[in-house]
């Protein structure tokens, strides 16, 4: 139960991390189906970052400056996609198209060239110790026990979980409590109303196409951090996509889409780590014990992501004027 409990944390904060991002892109009006590409690139700077650090840098350090550069990876990325949609009024989808196809080239391109393989590690040793959580860094002896609550959310749990948690809170009361949020909503609902009030709609679309950048590449450098065993290939497994259907599952609120990530966490870890969950603590492997093919589990959450959206995507109303280039001389 541990196992799983954690495992589904893991796959949560990535969803939920990458989808928050879509939805302040597509809340300003900006369809961005780019976030598995921004993902790409955010988690080969992230790595990159880690190794440049100089020989005995504090963890916090290490910490602090990986994930600022997949922030700034992503926005700037994303900003090439706001650029096309806002500045030359081109088709959003294919532009996101262009970018999820260019990322995994270019992230390959560049670990050849450092690396000279097809995969970028962060470093010797355990790197991923620097972003988790122990029993050691909060001063707790190793063979105490601290309960199920304890070792399910202290000992031995990533900071992106806790991130995440704070991110969302903020992000929510941003969005919501906020001018800049009423404003950001405004400009994706009514853009034209927003401007005849004053509103610079390019900026608003501008900024809420970075904060989405900044967030899918943090949710890319997480994905590498955990998922990706502290590593970069140019690959993140579809979590972009997954992301995407996340967002629309949760009907572009961020409450509702933290629980929807929350759903497809739980049933991608299923499919990652079905033959070792001991779901009853009694040492038996239910789900690798039944028989299924182990393609069923490995297809589970797009199965499900497909099912959910057949029966949801009736009722969820996207923002009006996402996708629609604004043209500030028509009414």
């Amino acid at each position: 139960m541990f196992l799983l409990l954690k495992y589904t944390l893991l796959y949560t904060v990535v969803l939920m991390m990458v989808a928050l991002g879509g939805m302040f892109s597509e809340r300003s009006g900006i369809i961005n189906i780019a976030l598995e590409g921004i993902m790409v690139i955010g988690g080969l700077m992230g790595v990159i970052a880690t190794q440049l650090m100089p020989a005995g840098s504090s963890a916090f350090a290490i910490v602090a400056v990986s994930v600022l550069a997949a922030a700034i990876a992503g926005m700037v990325y994303a900003g090439l996609l706001a650029f096309a949609s806002i500045n030359l009024n081109a088709d959003q989808t294919i532009g996101g198209t262009a970018l999820n196809l260019l990322a995994p080239a270019l992230v390959l391109f560049f670990i050849r060239i450092i690396a000279n393989q097809n995969t970028l590690n962060m470093a010797s040793g355990d790197s991923a110790s620097w972003f988790m959580i122990k029993k050691s860094t909060l001063g707790i002896d190793k063979s105490a026990d601290l309960g199920f609550f304890g070792e399910t959310f202290v000992n031995k749990v990533y900071l992106a979980t806790y991130v995440c948690i704070l991110l969302f809170i903020i992000l929510s009361i941003l969005l919501y409590k906020t001018r800049f949020g009423l404003r950001l909503r405004a400009c994706g609902e009514n853009p034209q109303a927003a401007d005849s009030l004053g509103i610079n709609v390019y900026k608003m679309r501008y900024a809420g196409t970075t904060i989405s950048g900044a967030l899918a590449g943090m949710g890319g450098f997480v994905y590498a951090l955990t998922t990706a065993n502290c590593s970069s290939n140019g690959d993140v497994a579809g979590f972009g996509f997954l992301a995407l259907a996340v967002m629309i599952f949760g009907n572009w609120k961020p409450l509702n889409i933290a629980g929807a990530s929350l759903l497809f966490g739980l049933f991608k870890c299923i499919a990652a780590a079905y033959t070792s969950l001991d779901i009853n603590g009694d040492g038996v492997y239910l789900l690798a014990q039944i028989g299924i093919s182990a393609h069923f589990y490995q297809m589970l959450p797009y199965l499900i992501t497909i099912i959910v959206l057949a029966f949801t995507s009736k009722s969820s109303r996207a923002p009006k004027a996402e996708g629609i280039p604004y043209d500030k001389g028509s009414r």
